[in-house]
């Protein structure tokens, strides 16, 4: 059963948590924890209402905006034009969202652990104990999700990330200051370790692939290993995922967009028709698909933004499913002469079909955390690091075997910087509209040789064209809500 339906309902019954600012705040009449949960049931009740804080929508949206993935579209209003010229302040929405929503599910796993303490363990011990896991795991991932887009440097344990919150916070007066990142590695490893040890798989309504089990704390310690640079750890972590989960054929890529394969998929956030999330824009997530266009992924859906040309032209022409599945090929007009087009907004109009939606609803479709396509190139990356080059280039193949459905030239990286270039290429299409192409600059960027790449066509309406890679804006601004709540907030530099 699609347990994403009662989420809603949940959070309804257990508000508990604001989305208002980190340090939120039991107000006066509400449902505290001790009363909230009296039963290993109402943990699993306060576990779902956790999950449903949960949403990748505006890490999606702001990447695809702000970096060579989109442009605006045909029926653009002016959606997005701060972000695509890069004029990103602490008033950002797409920051807000991304700090406030996974502050909310970090507020509601801290009322679960909290609240577990009190409660009998033998009533239920095994849920007791699985739920007790996801909710270790929920804050190991929001932590993760708050350093990845507040800290200016993953590799620096002195560099500051976000609030560190590891008990429900009831002083509406307090303020906390931001932990540095490697205060921040130590708590998210001791909580991935605590779910490691407890999250069990017994009790089916909270298992599969929108629940965080065991292979959800493996690809996150992968990932978290990759953005530190210890590499050694990342591909350890990636290998032992990819002998469970192999990389999807063509037709296993292209439904699994349409929420009907589920070979590649670790982990995804459900999203389903009645759901908190179905509808446009709601709670700073909805329909996927609605960052692109009003109405569906047709020509007469509304497209307010679209492919970016620099992306589409790496595709176009080729047998790359990838082109397929991320652009509606039958329903885009694609002019050949664009270039020296003055309508070409207009004439040129390149719809995005990675979210097409699902289950009957235009543009709904489950957002992909993890999949086995990223674990294979964070293997290219490490062995990138190891200066293994030809090890790295035999991962790329790999994949590009599969997307392109036959053997691929093996590429000939000559140094450590080719390697990264290539890998950065390919994550660039593999991870289209998945809310990596932001991170993938500001973390691979030098390393690669590689920098925004708008198209110059797109280029001449916006106000700049590229960022240099150590840009302040590669780090998102702490939320003006936050530091006018909390003034022990520190801001990030350049806000």
């Amino acid at each position: 059963m699609r347990n994403i339906y009662k989420l809603l309902s949940v959070c309804l019954v257990f508000t508990v948590v604001s989305c208002n600012d980190a340090i939120d705040i039991d107000q006066p009449g509400r449902l505290g924890a001790d009363n909230a949960f009296q039963s290993v049931n109402d943990l699993k009740n306060g576990l779902l209402g956790a999950y449903n804080f949960l949403d990748t929508t505006s890490e999606i949206g702001y990447t695809a905006a702000f970096t060579d993935e989109s442009f605006r579209g045909r029926d653009n209003g002016g959606q997005n034009s701060n972000t695509q010229n890069f004029n990103i302040n602490s008033n950002s929405g797409y920051a807000f969202n991304i700090w406030s929503g996974n502050y909310g599910a970090i507020g509601m796993a801290n009322r679960i652990i909290a609240a577990a303490e009190t409660l009998d363990r033998a009533e239920d011990p095994d849920l007791y104990d699985h739920v007790l896991g996801q909710a270790y795991a929920i804050r190991a991932f929001s932590h993760f999700t708050i350093l990845t887009f507040f800290s200016t440097d993953y590799t620096n344990d002195a560099a500051l990330a976000g609030l560190l919150l590891t008990a429900p916070t009831s002083d509406i007066f307090a303020s906390v200051a931001r932990a540095t990142n490697g205060e921040f590695y130590t708590q998210i490893t001791s909580d991935l370790n605590t779910a490691a040890s407890l999250i069990n798989g017994t009790d089916s309504g909270t298992t599969g692939a929108t629940f965080m089990g065991q292979d959800f704390i493996t690809a996150l310690r992968a990932r978290m290993a990759a953005y530190r640079g210890q590499y050694a750890a990342a591909d350890g972590f990636a290998a032992s995922l990819l002998n469970t989960y192999p990389i999807a054929n063509q037709a296993q890529y292209f439904s699994m967009y349409d929420d009907a394969d589920f070979t590649e998929v670790i982990f995804s956030l459900e999203r389903a028709i009645g759901d908190s999330y179905d509808g446009q824009g709601t709670a700073g997530g909805g329909w996927a698909g609605s960052l692109w266009a009003f109405i569906d992924a047709t020509a007469g859906g509304g497209p307010f933004m679209e492919i970016s040309r620099s992306t589409f032209n790496i595709m176009n022409g080729t047998s790359d499913i990838r082109l397929s599945r991320s652009v509606n090929l039958g329903q885009s007009t694609i002019d050949p002469t664009y270039e020296s087009n003055p309508n070409f907004l207009n004439d040129d109009v390149l719809l995005v079909f990675k979210y097409p939606g699902s289950g009957g609803q235009p543009l709904l479709n489950d957002l992909k955390v993890f999949r086995s396509a990223e674990m294979l190139l964070i293997r290219a990356e490490a062995a990138a690091d190891a200066n293994q080059l030809g090890v790295a280039a035999g991962f790329i193949k790999q994949l590009r075997d599969a997307r392109f459905g036959s053997p691929q030239p093996l590429p000939a990286y000559t140094s450590q910087t080719e390697a990264f270039g290539g890998i950065l290429d390919e994550r660039r299409l593999e991870l289209l509209f998945e809310g990596h192409r932001w991170v993938d600059l500001k973390r691979l960027g030098e390393r690669g040789n590689r920098t925004m790449d708008r198209d110059a066509k797109e280029c001449s309406l916006l106000a700049g064209c590229s960022l240099p890679n150590g840009d302040h804006r590669f780090t998102l601004p702490i939320p003006l809500t936050e530091t006018t709540a909390n003034n022990a907030a520190e801001q990030n530099p350049g806000y």
